[in-house]
């Protein structure tokens, strides 16, 4: 099949989806177009709490809380609970003093010793927020916080960015389900797999927001595409395959977005052992190096966000692209015949003239895994394949479960997707102790004392000047790294614009680069909409 037809074929599933979709909905009421201070929105993703030490605003803003600092749209710092902050000349002891006009939307007012609490309380949780380098963090009056730290680390502002504050007072195992909050909204229900509702905080130290109402809907692509052609939402997050799609009354915002997708290579050969779970470890096909790379240099990107994403993307070299962190020498140009050098050089070669290269009697053939209702990852992983096998590498694209992948990524490639705002998750996805831990992060099985080195010396670095050109170092030091040229562990294929459906007359602020999130990146900066 040429990748043509490739192509053709995806776009028929597509409009399939889109038609099946427009089915579905006829008689559900038609919401958001009587009160202009309100807004219906369609994400995909639901969160599992709305408890900022679980992992609640992880990567982004919590909006129900607080935080000591936020982010700005240039991913820089600004304060937000805090009015000032300074750092030891060790770099372990930060000190934070606290606003005086805070308050929570029971009345009490926010605190120093709330700020701590819910630092310990994240801390004691070990859930998506690492702060095993806090050592303490008390308030020695009602206005300041102390928090020390065990090693100097370069990525603690990140992380207190998306940290909402909690009240002490008010903080019980249910607060996940009815949190109180001092941010710009407060909770007022949640419905499980269905929706959730916020109210503007008038009391809000920041200012009022202009949407006074907001209700968050659950939605896949498809269903999100029919309400937004019903007129039932005012924003629907989507995806590329639909961004061309044309509805009256809607305009399409494509948001620029650190989200990438690219195949994670198990990087060492199968010999029968296992993860802790029982999952098998290892690819006697992906762990080749000339494998790894020649798939890499044989994908030509911008072909892929053209065609599959209808432009609504960009070429992907890295997990951050386009991040002050990143590494610009992690670019690599399309080179077909530099691929079939790398694979004719190691001994492959196609003995049998089925199309499909062999060394040693072993076919350079293996599986590509994806969630089976992510029509996005599919038709990258098609069209990459598509493109992979002109060189006689033979991927076979495999739609199944996340329970499924969750036992076979360690010994099989996945269109796996990431990003984010912080450069904490290159620590996660390439630092050795991380290897085929039963969780996402470095499946593949990376491990490297170089990689390793930079990675601590980056997260102890006491500017960001110095821990960035670490983070690049960890990409590619000239001479090995994590990046395509180097060791070669992911290939990285596209970063996607975050497509989304905005009803004329509405404004979504100005949006800061999206991470990884499936919607909920979106309503980061909630409290900068209005009806215009």
């Amino acid at each position: 099949m040429t990748f043509k037809r490739v192509l053709v074929l995806l776009t028929a599933v597509t409009l399939a989806f889109s038609l099946a979709a427009c089915g579905e909905v006829g008689n559900t009421q038609n919401l958001g177009q009587e009160d202009r201070d309100s807004v219906v929105i369609a994400i995909g993703s639901e969160p599992e709490t709305l408890d900022p030490t679980q992992g609640w605003g992880h990567g982004n803003s919590p909006i129900v809380q607080s935080t000591l600092v936020s982010y700005t749209s240039e991913l820089t710092f600004e304060n937000d609970l805090a009015t000032e902050y300074s750092l030891s000349d060790d770099g372990l002891v930060w000190t934070f003093s606290i606003r005086d006009d805070a308050y929570f939307t029971d009345g009490e007012k926010v605190t120093a010793a709330d700020v701590a609490f819910t630092l310990e309380t994240a801390k004691a949780a070990q859930g998506s927020i690492d702060l095993t380098y806090m050592e303490s963090a008390v308030a020695p009056d009602e206005s300041t916080v102390v928090i020390t730290l065990n090693q100097p680390t370069s990525i603690f502002l990140n992380t207190l960015a998306s940290i909402g504050i909690v009240p002490e007072h008010a903080y019980d195992e249910d607060y996940g389900r009815d949190p109180i909050g001092s941010g710009p909204y407060k909770f007022v229900e949640w419905r499980p797999q269905e929706q959730i509702i916020f109210e503007a905080n008038e009391d809000y130290y920041g200012g009022a927001p202009a949407i006074k109402r907001v209700t968050i809907v659950f939605m896949s692509e498809d269903a999100a595409l029919a309400a937004v052609r019903a007129g039932e939402v005012d924003v629907a997050y989507s995806s590329a395959t639909f961004g061309n799609i044309e509805v009256d009354g809607y305009h399409v915002e494509a948001i620029t977005s650190a989200d990438n997708r690219g195949f994670t290579l198990p990087m060492v050969p199968n010999t029968g052992e296992t993860t802790e779970s029982g999952a098998p470890i290892g690819n006697n096909v992906t762990c080749n190096i000339e494998i790894r790379q020649a798939i890499a240099y044989a994908i030509d990107r911008q072909l892929v966000v053209d065609t599959v994403l209808h432009g609504f993307g960009r070429p992907a070299y890295s997990e951050n692209d386009g991040m002050p962190w990143n590494n610009p020498e992690t670019v690599i140009e399309t080179d077909v015949e530099y691929a079939r050098e790398l694979l004719a050089n190691a001994g492959w070669e196609d003995t049998d003239g089925d199309g499909i290269l062999e060394k040693d009697g072993l076919k350079a053939e293996f599986s590509c895994l994806y969630p089976a209702d992510d029509s996005v990852r599919q038709a990258v992983a098609m069209a990459a394949a598509e493109q992979v096998r002109e060189i006689g590498i033979q991927i076979n694209v495999e739609g199944t479960s996340w329970d499924d992948i969750t036992q076979r990524m360690f010994s099989e490639a996945v269109m796996m997707g990431w990003g984010s705002s912080s450069p904490n998750e290159t620590y996660y996805l390439y630092r050795s102790q991380g290897a085929f831990l039963d969780d996402f992060y470095n499946p593949e099985g990376y491990m490297s004392d170089v990689t390793d080195g930079y990675l601590e010396a980056a997260m102890s670095d006491l500017t960001t000047e110095e821990a960035n050109e670490n983070w690049r170092n960890v990409q590619w030091d000239g001479t090995t790294g994590t990046s395509m040229r180097g060791e070669c562990p992911w290939v990285w294929i596209v970063n996607l614009d975050h497509v989304t459906f905005v009803r004329d007359g509405l404004s979504i602020g100005e949006q800061p680069i999206h991470g990884h999130g499936h919607g909920l990146p979106l309503i980061q900066n909630l409290d900068e909409w209005s009806w215009m």
